[in-house]
């Protein structure tokens, strides 16, 4: 593990219950954040190029600005890579460590733990059979106290962005991008050349936490809640008139599904699937070029949008 903050402590946490890992040790600049981390899950804390000496794969768990440099020792030292998001602050460098990863055949996987969730895996089964006209993502919340330097469109709108490419076919032909409260809450659309249209919500101000996403498609409207891992589909059924008595009325009734959504933690499931493609040799869940993608899209509604086509790199680009 390198670094020690709070979703340092997660991921230290869950590679050290899986009976397929071994959990080593952490590093990070606070010697005493490292060292408790270490106790608590029979570790050690080490300087960098020793922990990369001894294992097998990292996760990397620091201010974004640090990722590529970590990431990069990691691999040509032959250590696969779990980089949390976003992959880093320039696209270019991560194009550099999708290249890096070929050359060295080392895994690299990206942190977009809301792939992971289990309400999306549900709602991924269901999107094939749907004609999506609009998505809306919302992802508001109080100020943190983590201290990130990453923009609220970087830090929060990344995740329903990465998920929102997964769900939309097509090219994003247009990007509008408006925030307020010295860029503390943002707005952004994505129009798509199938007609679909993606609206995005972030926010450090919001004094309430909400997680959550629909898709409006011509037969039904679902809503998901990442935080409650809930999935409800609404439809119509067929109108009718009944004639009850010599009396004809209309009637119009709503459904509400509940499709079944298994209980589990995303970070354990993210690990388990980073596992798996070092075990396997197999491309990782969501690659260097997911990565890469979200991040230039995150980067243009910072910049505060475009009219001109932008395509997302195809997600069947390796990452490693």
């Amino acid at each position: 593990m390198v670094g020690a903050g709070n979703m340092g402590r997660h991921h230290a946490r869950v590679y050290a219950s899986r009976p397929d890992a071994t959990f080593v040790g952490v590093h990070d600049v606070d010697d005493a954040q490292a060292a408790d981390i270490a106790d608590a899950y029979d570790g050690e804390s080490l300087d960098l190029e020793p922990l990369l000496d001894r294992v097998d794969c990292i996760s990397v768990a620091v201010p974004t600005r640090f990722h590529y440099d970590i990431a990069r020792q990691a691999m040509e030292r032959g250590v696969h890579v779990l980089v949390e998001k976003p992959m880093v602050k320039d696209p270019e460098r991560g194009r550099a460590l999708i290249d890096l990863a070929g050359r060295t055949d080392t895994v690299l996987q990206v942190g977009h733990i809301e792939r992971f969730n289990p309400a999306v895996e549900a709602v991924r089964d269901i999107v094939p059979d749907l004609e999506i006209i609009a998505i809306e993502a919302h992802r508001l919340g109080p100020p943190v106290d983590r201290g990130t330097t990453d923009s609220v469109a970087l830090d929060l709108m990344i995740h329903d962005i990465d998920i929102v490419r997964t769900l939309l076919d097509g090219s994003i032909e247009g990007i509008s991008a408006e925030r307020t409260a010295g860029g503390k809450y943002v707005n952004a659309t994505m129009t798509y050349d199938s007609g679909a249209v993606a609206q995005f919500t972030a926010s450090r101000l919001t004094q309430r936490k909400i997680r959550q996403l629909s898709i409006t498609a011509k037969d039904c409207y679902i809503t998901i809640d990442f935080a409650d891992q809930d999935v409800y589909v609404h439809r119509q059924s067929v109108p009718e008139y009944v004639s009850t008595n010599g009396d004809v009325k209309y009637r119009h009734q709503s459904i509400t599904e509940r499709p079944v959504v298994e209980n589990g933690e995303p970070l354990e499931r993210e690990l388990e699937s980073f596992l798996s493609a070092i075990r396997t040799g197999s491309e990782p869940a969501v690659t260097g070029a997911d990565g890469v993608a979200a991040l230039e899209l995150a980067r243009t509604i910072d910049d505060g949008g475009s009219r001109s086509p932008t395509a997302p790199v195809p997600a069947s680009q390796d990452g490693r």
